[in-house]
């Protein structure tokens, strides 16, 4: 089994910055790809920022947040700088692991909150 924790969200006023952190820990044998994902009330979970490979971001986001990991970690960081109230929503981090039965799976954080106040 694989557990994902998830950190760093809350409150922010519009133009700050918050770093999410995404810990994975289990039955790892490798990370292939990471990737957050965030869903605002009444809309559909989009994506945000991804390694897959290479990386890639929502336009929502390019040159505001940047996506890293640390693999020696089994970690995945989103730093999301110039915050605006439309960055509102739940993040979710997503990570496809290679375990150590060497089954590829999927697997979802729980989510963290982030509201940024204009």
């Amino acid at each position: 089994q694989v557990q994902l924790a998830e950190s760093g969200g809350g409150l922010v006023q519009a133009g700050g910055s918050l770093r999410l952190s995404c810990a994975a820990s289990g039955s790892i044998f490798s990370i292939d790809a990471v990737g957050w994902y965030r869903q605002a009330p009444g809309k559909q979970r989009e994506l945000v920022a991804a390694i897959r490979g290479s990386t890639n971001y929502a336009d929502s986001v390019k040159g505001r947040f940047t996506i890293s990991r640390d693999n020696a970690k089994n970690t995945v960081y989103l730093q999301m700088n110039s915050l605006k109230p439309e960055d509102t929503a739940v993040y979710y981090c997503n990570v496809q692991v290679l375990t150590t039965t060497f089954i590829r799976n999927n697997y979802w954080g729980q989510g963290t909150q982030v509201t940024v106040s204009s």
